[in-house]
């Protein structure tokens, strides 16, 4: 049965799951205030990720880091990659694409949180506190210059995925206030 720290981080993979489909839920649009959640939830999730969990594994482990470390930070790229310029459904259906194969790194048997599960042994509920207490991450506004697609499908490809085509790529936003 997985325990507090795996299932805080489950959680949390679920709601921003929740987040993103709301913001696509509707044919044409991207609803922006679902979305502009989900970007500044994901980006908080992935620092968590970063700055908390793989280097306490790392410590664990004698300094080694985590065999999945070097994956989970490419695929980490290509997320944060995917926020950069507006969101359209193409974006969606490439960041659904990526947790399908990303998440289960985490959440599987074998898989970062059972690691982290396993190593924290007494110091499981400072790790809780420190996961629950990690700031928000500043969001800045998307960036709508033409080439920030093409940086973005580049990261994507580094990571090992391809960009997703939807034939929706002029779709509109519910909302043109920019993220913050």
């Amino acid at each position: 049965m997985p325990g507090a720290l795996y299932q805080y981080l489950s959680d949390d993979h679920q709601r921003l799951d929740a987040l993103l489909t709301r913001a696509a839920a509707i044919p044409g649009k991207i609803d922006m205030e679902p979305y502009s959640e989900f970007r500044k939830g994901i980006l908080r999730h992935i620092s968590m990720e970063e700055k908390i969990v793989l280097p306490a594994i790392s410590r664990w482990q004698g300094g080694r880091k985590a065999a999945l470390a070097q994956r989970l930070r490419l695929d980490h790229g290509a997320i944060v990659s995917l926020l950069v310029p507006p969101p359209t459904h193409s974006i969606v259906l490439t960041l659904r694409s990526i947790f399908e194969v990303h998440n289960p790194r985490e959440e599987d048997a074998g898989g970062l949180y059972e690691i982290l599960e396993t190593l924290a042994g007494p110091e499981k509920e400072k790790m809780l506190s420190d996961l629950k207490a990690a700031p928000a991450v500043p969001v800045l506004p998307h960036n709508e210059k033409p080439d920030a697609i093409e940086t973005t499908r580049l990261a994507v490809e580094r990571a090992g995925y391809k960009m997703k085509k939807s034939g929706d790529e002029g779709i509109q936003s519910s909302s043109s206030s920019s993220l913050s």
